[in-house]
């Protein structure tokens, strides 16, 4: 989907967690089962969605690369989200934002979701659930921005999936004069957007190649 909202994203230190990723989504996954972790989800899910500007960027990372670890995650192939997607589709803001409520306790970090939420919150002049929104869609995307500085196939930066990827890429502002190119790896697929000589590298994960 192509969405048209205008972010403003702070510029924050870069981490090496494209050159680690294995052992980096094993300590993930171990820290956000482990009731006694300060990492534990059910502790930053709390925060995330109550204060969602009290998040700092390592519980970021847990928040969005833990989502290859849970089993209640929305599908875009459900009948639940086609529906979501149909009201977003007919303009329908009103059963966009009911919907989205929905989907949202299901599945809270799901960029899909929340994008559709910020438009029909933005279109019924919503001002509070906007912000609160575009303030978690934004720790989301960091966390994707963190993850390396998308200069090389080492330090491409990592998403969970496509539809992540075209999300990073509004945010990012990488338009339409860019051209993609390819690469499959053995724990998932670099693509290369290239503009003028620019290139900017974003890493698919397989995860079932990486285990």
């Amino acid at each position: 989907m192509n969405y048209r909202i205008v972010f403003f994203l702070l510029i924050l230190p870069f981490f090496g967690f494209s050159q680690k990723t294995k052992s980096d989504l094993k300590n993930i996954e171990k820290n956000l089962k482990n009731p006694e972790s300060v990492y534990n989800y059910d502790r930053i899910i709390f925060k995330y969605k109550g204060l969602p500007k009290s998040i700092d960027s390592t519980e970021a990372k847990h928040l969005y690369y833990g989502r290859n670890f849970r089993k209640d995650l929305v599908s875009q192939t459900g009948s639940d989200f086609k529906d979501l997607a149909e009201a977003f589709k007919n303009n329908d803001f009103k059963e966009c934002i009911r919907l989205g409520k929905i989907l949202y306790a299901k599945d809270p970090t799901n960029l899909d979701v929340i994008l559709i939420l910020l438009r029909a919150y933005d279109q019924t002049k919503d001002i509070a659930n906007f912000s609160h929104h575009i303030a978690q869609l934004r720790l989301l995307t960091d966390a994707i921005k963190n993850s390396g500085d998308g200069k090389s196939e080492k330090t491409a930066y990592i998403v969970n999936n496509v539809g992540d990827e075209y999300i990073f890429l509004n945010v990012m502002n990488v338009g339409q004069n860019y051209t993609r190119a390819s690469k499959t790896l053995k724990d998932g697929i670099v693509d290369i957007w290239e503009k003028e000589g620019s290139k900017i590298y974003i890493k698919v994960l397989y995860l079932d190649l990486i285990f």
